[in-house]
């Protein structure tokens, strides 16, 4: 009996030894794999049991693992690429747009219609009427612009089922009926019930000018008086009636108009059909000329005539009868002694395209009383005669000017001479 638990005895050592060395080489192969985790790696003895638990728990894990994965990455990945995706077309919010139209209600009274015309006032006015203007669009949606009464513009907004199709009037001449209602000072609403439009005027190319004076206007009496005063008016053009006395220069007739005789004297050039010769018999006479007057500058211009009317001369301011004269002939210097309130007469000889002209404050102090042309006879050179009557005692330098016609401050050349006047 001894000898069997001997072998029993030997038997099970030599299974122990059997497993040690089975589990002494199963250990470097297993080594590896589970020094891959942390927790494998501490214990050898529970690698098996790990081995084991893993194995069982690995196809639940397995299949958890890459669906949370799947969900981090495709959370990540659409963060990163969200804002590369071309962002789609803006959702447009919806206008508020009238679509029905509110009941016919009353007419708008005359009144009514003039506050709703004028700009600043009829806030609150509403009623049934009409209004024309030209459409616009602002804000996508269509307004009517209205000329008002003061001519300040107010702003009417369409709407009504029409309000889709208005914007395709964009600046045309509109007409809308509906009902109006004046919401502001300056705009108001329109309910259209029924709207026409019309085609924008197409600017028609401006007409050639043509070569024929365009007819002009009347000049006022004011105008009329600028034209004949000296130094003013330069640039009025019109019809007018003007007198003054005729006079040649040259071959051309001049109508003195104010101040004959000094360096302020306005005069204009006759032309026109009325300028015939047969105007010489009423040279140095006093002529009513109707047409276009045209004032260049503030000495004169011209006229053309259209009729000329004599008129009866004026009567001489003062008489030369019972008067003792002194008279001087051309252009020479002299000295001269001259009674009070007698005359003193100097005739010099005009050229054309100038006359012979003083100062006017020269003509006020020495009494100037007429500076009259006298044209030559058979077709000698015209003369001027300047008729003085001295009223204050005392010696006066007389200086004459031979000045340009309708510019006197342009002076050809002048002389001088003295008077005495005694008492």
């Amino acid at each position: 009996m001894a000898k069997p638990k001997s072998g029993a005895v030997a038997e099970g050592a030599k299974g122990k030894v059997a497993a040690v060395k089975k589990a002494a080489a199963e250990k470097p192969e297993k080594a590896p794999a589970a020094a891959k985790g942390k927790s494998a790696a501490k214990t050898a003895a529970a690698a098996p049991a790990t081995a084991k638990a893993a194995k069982t728990a690995a196809p639940p894990a397995a299949k958890a693992a890459p669906a949370a994965a799947g969900k981090k990455a495709t959370g990540k990945a659409g963060s990163k690429t969200q804002p590369a995706v071309p962002a789609g077309p803006p959702v447009e919010k919806p206008r508020p747009r009238a679509t029905k139209l509110p009941p016919v209600g009353e007419p708008l009274t005359k009144r009514e219609m003039e506050q709703l015309l004028t700009a600043g006032e009829g806030r609150g006015v509403m009623g049934e009427g009409s209004l024309k203007g030209r459409l616009i669009l602002s804000g996508e949606l269509p307004h009517l612009v209205v000329v008002g009464r003061d001519k300040r513009e107010l702003t009417f907004l369409l709407q009504g089922p029409d309000q889709e199709v208005l914007p395709a009037y964009v600046d045309h001449k509109v007409s809308v009926s509906g009902m109006i209602r004046k919401t502001t000072n300056h705009s108001g609403v329109v309910e259209v019930r029924k709207y026409s439009a019309k085609k924008p005027e197409v600017e028609e190319p401006a007409a050639p000018p043509s070569d024929s004076e365009p007819k002009l206007r009347y000049l006022s009496p004011g105008e009329v008086s600028m034209a004949v005063a000296a130094g003013m008016g330069a640039g009025i053009k019109g019809f007018a009636s003007i007198r003054g006395n005729l006079e040649m220069m040259g071959d051309d007739f001049v109508l003195v108009v104010s101040n004959g005789g000094t360096r302020q004297q306005v005069s204009f050039a006759i032309e026109g059909k009325a300028a015939v010769k047969s105007l010489r018999k009423h040279v140095g006479q006093t002529l009513q000329v109707t047409g276009v007057v045209d004032k260049s500058s503030g000495w004169g211009g011209r006229i053309t005539a259209e009729n000329v009317e004599p008129r009866p001369s004026e009567a001489r301011s003062v008489s030369r009868d019972e008067m003792e004269l002194v008279h001087i002939e051309g252009e020479v210097p002299t000295s001269v002694d001259v009674k009070l309130n007698h005359g003193l007469t100097v005739r010099l000889q005009e050229q054309p395209g100038a006359f012979w002209a003083i100062e006017p404050t020269l003509a006020k102090r020495v009494g100037l009383r007429e500076a009259n042309f006298e044209p030559g006879p058979n077709g000698s050179p015209a003369t001027r005669e300047f008729f003085f009557t001295p009223r204050n005692p005392g010696s006066f330098e007389m200086e004459f000017f031979l000045a340009k016609a309708f510019t006197p401050g342009v002076v050809e050349r002048s002389f001088k001479i003295n008077v005495t006047v005694r008492p």
